[in-house]
């Protein structure tokens, strides 16, 4: 007959486990559990007899798991998770006692955009809480992962690791934008179109690095884009472009098309427009905190209003 793990474990021992499979570091899972190193040494070794294996293993940099060890998270990870939910189910989460800093990273692309409407969002629901808006950087997304910060708004990242959950909040509707007084006198432009302009785009960590997505949408159509201005600042970008001939595809979101000495152009991929999807990203543990799962459906909020051409009252 197969040992019975389950009935001679400490349930305290797979909290501590999961601590470790986190943080990966006995300081910092001392301090998350509130206990001593030696306590967690100890725990460690129960653990390891318990299961008949290392689980953790020293490195320079940490503690590296085994193969046993990521088995065992992926599927308790989950069920800690339902357990946790279910115990404080009748604890009935209320914003406005938070006392907390949320740190936030958001793309470049809407960072500007929506942070008015959505600083006063959470304050009027939380108005305990210091609210940090950061532009989206290389890195956030170790940031996230390490929880450093609580949730990041960003285009899909196709390259994040498995540990970060990315959920759809919204569209965005590409749109691109010029000087007031250009001499490209349509209210449209079509992709092909776009190598007729020299072109300057926003630069996003993670999303487009190394190429923006019009050059990748230009050459998908068999043209050669002219991309001669990047930038990490949505005002360095306009400043070039009033004063030049230069093409700026950008977000909706960021509210150019009221901007003074601009004109908005909608972009068309063969007659449709170009849409990119808004996702919430956040550690996977944190798919059931209810300070997360408040946050989500606030920022989906604020970008419905601001999408429809409301803004936070």
């Amino acid at each position: 007959m197969a040992k019975d793990l389950f009935a001679n474990l400490d349930l305290n021992l797979l909290r501590t486990f999961i601590i470790l499979n986190q943080e990966r570091n006995m300081r910092k899972a001392s301090e998350r559990l509130f206990v001593s190193q030696p306590a967690i040494s100890k725990a460690l070794q129960r653990l390891r007899d318990h299961f008949e294996d290392e689980l953790f293993v020293k490195t320079h940099h940490g503690l590296r798991a085994t193969e046993k060890a990521n088995q065992l998270a992926e599927s308790i990870s989950p069920l800690m998770d339902e357990l946790a939910s279910a115990v404080n189910h009748s604890n009935e989460f209320d914003p406005a006692e938070l006392d907390v800093t949320l740190k936030l990273a958001i793309s470049p692309f809407f960072l500007s955009g929506i942070a008015q409407d959505l600083f006063k969002a959470i304050r009027s629901e939380a108005p305990n809480v210091q609210v940090q808006l950061l532009n989206w950087s290389k890195s956030t997304i170790q940031d996230l992962v390490n929880d450093d910060i609580h949730l990041g708004l960003n285009y899909g990242i196709s390259h994040a690791p498995k540990e970060l959950l990315q959920k759809k909040l919204a569209d965005d509707t590409f749109k691109g934008y010029v000087r007031a007084d250009h001499p490209y006198n349509k209210d449209y432009l079509e992709i092909d179109d776009g190598v007729d302009f020299e072109i300057a785009t926003l630069i996003a960590a993670d999303w487009n690095s190394n190429q923006s997505n019009s050059e990748k949408m230009i050459k998908m159509r068999g043209h050669e884009p002219n991309i001669v201005f990047r930038s990490e600042l949505p005002s360095a970008i306009i400043d070039v472009v009033k004063n030049s001939d230069m093409l700026f595809p950008s977000s909706s979101y960021l509210k150019l098309d009221s901007h003074s000495g601009l004109r908005a152009l909608d972009i068309y991929f063969g007659k449709v427009t170009i849409d990119t999807d808004i996702h919430a990203i956040y550690h996977y543990k944190n798919r059931n905190n209810a300070t997360t799962l408040w946050l989500r459906s606030l920022i989906k909020r604020v970008l419905l209003r601001d999408n429809t051409g409301l803004s936070e009252q």
